[in-house]
């Protein structure tokens, strides 16, 4: 296949929990990550706590969340991995070239996300017009910054 775009490596891990507080208890105050940023969104339900682990270019973010609303979708809490997050080095050939090939993604299309880079989401399941999804895992396509990009071009020579 002649794919026009890279995924270079994992740029998050998201948490939900009832609590993020509680969540917190584990990834901040016991395993040492920092909270580098926050993140509230009604329309995605969504209130979280941004670690990082590691440094530089390479480092990835680990969410904390929890619902808004417990009681409303996308419930953030209810899968406790709640989504990955891969860099990609150019999210709208990817977007592109994976919707031709099949691969179905959620509502939203390609928007800023919560630590300022854009993004879009792989639905966790196909149907029949999309057949390929992510077999019950959200996935989250996030545009590499040309830090990002570079980092692991690095790595790779």
């Amino acid at each position: 296949m002649n794919r026009p775009f890279k995924v270079l490596g994992i740029q998050q891990v998201a948490i939900g929990g009832a609590d993020k507080n509680r969540l917190k208890t584990l990834w901040v105050d016991k395993l040492g990550l920092e909270v580098t940023g926050t993140f509230r969104s009604e329309r995605e339900n969504v209130d979280e706590d941004i670690c990082t682990l590691g440094t530089g270019p390479l480092a990835v973010e680990i969410d904390l969340m929890q619902p808004m609303d417990p009681d409303k979708k996308p419930a953030v809490h209810a899968t406790p991995l709640n989504h990955v997050g891969l860099w990609i080095d150019d999210l709208p050939k990817a977007v592109e070239w994976l919707s031709a090939n099949g691969v179905r993604f959620a509502p939203g299309g390609i928007r800023r996300g919560a630590s300022g880079h854009d993004i879009c989401f792989l639905h966790p399941r196909g149907n029949e017009e999309f057949p390929v999804g992510g077999e019950g895992v959200l996935i989250e396509l996030v545009q590499a910054p040309p830090e990002v990009i570079a980092a692991f071009a690095t790595m790779a020579a």
